[in-house]
């Protein structure tokens, strides 16, 4: 079956099931080209929240498609490729996560929602790139334990100087592959570029950037400069839309490294059968949901700075 007949197939099954078709910014370009919604995880799983789709078919990762059953309990969430996982998110675990919280009792738990539902479950509050430094600023102590993504927590910590971070040690690999001598090449190589990067990168490569911003916020960033030239600190992804939005802009990335094999596994092969068969279901148990949904609520009650 060709790219079009996949795709036309593809449209009229989300028709036929009441489905809404999620993509994250990362996903291939022929997956996004089809969505219903593109977007941030979450982001992604609060709209289609809001919609009144049976089904959510989420192109993502397995803790998005949590997000989404946490966020829509009525609805059947799908996830085309179940082997799609985070390494990020399986780098903190309940159990190590309970073990830190009972040598710090009282401090607040951050967790960032690169996560599973059971270590949401386990967290005071929850926080996205985008609000991170604004959940941060909100809490009454002092202290904080911020999981699992030490560059992102690194990065806030910058902005909120009188509180005490203790970080878990949580990484993105594929943001952690930039160099700073990959940044560095690009620059010279384009110096009238400004470069843009995420703030799962580390600290020493989000010093050279422009501006550090989550996804959603490159979006709005590029589409309002007037710079021309764009170097991408992020997962090569998002330049389909942002090439889309910008046709009269170059955008570079900063390294051939920024490809996230896991988020490159779904095909328009795998969402076709996902909505024949109606699988693979994501569910999370009641009681995890629950505990979760409450992190993620303390988030979104949070005023944006």
């Amino acid at each position: 079956m060709s790219s079009p007949e996949l795709a036309q197939s593809i449209r009229d099954l989300l028709k036929q099931r009441n489905a809404v078709l999620l993509a994250h910014n990362y996903m291939r370009d022929e997956v996004q080209a089809i969505a219903d919604i593109t977007g941030d995880s979450l982001q992604l799983s609060m709209e289609a929240a809001k919609t009144d789709a049976a089904v959510i078919v989420f192109c993502g990762v397995h803790f998005m498609a949590e997000s989404a059953a946490i966020l829509s309990p009525d609805k059947t969430v799908l996830l085309p490729r179940p082997d799609a996982g985070c390494p990020m998110a399986d780098m903190v675990d309940v159990a190590g996560l309970r073990e830190l919280k009972a040598k710090h009792p009282g401090v607040p738990v951050v967790t960032y929602v690169n996560s599973s539902a059971a270590v949401k479950a386990e967290s005071d509050i929850c926080c996205t790139s985008a609000n991170a430094v604004s959940v941060v600023k909100s809490l009454a102590s002092d202290r904080l334990i911020f999981a699992p993504d030490r560059n992102l927590g690194r990065w806030v910590a910058r902005f909120v100087p009188d509180k005490q971070f203790m970080y878990w040690e949580g990484y993105c690999p594929t943001h952690e592959r930039m160099t700073v001598e990959a940044v560095q090449q690009k620059k010279s190589e384009h110096p009238d570029a400004l470069f843009i990067c995420h703030p799962e990168c580390a600290p020493s490569v989000s010093a050279l950037a422009d501006h550090v911003c989550s996804t959603s916020g490159m979006y709005d960033y590029c589409k309002k400069s007037p710079a021309k030239t764009f170097i991408i600190g992020t997962e090569a992804g998002i330049l389909f839309k942002l090439r889309q939005d910008n046709p009269d802009k170059e955008f570079i990335l900063a390294s051939q490294a920024l490809i996230c094999p896991n988020m490159k596994l779904t095909s328009l092969e795998d969402v076709l059968l996902a909505l024949q068969t109606m699988q693979p279901v994501v569910r999370v148990p009641e009681a995890v949901r629950l505990k979760a949904k409450s992190a993620l609520d303390k988030m979104l009650a949070v005023p944006r700075d």
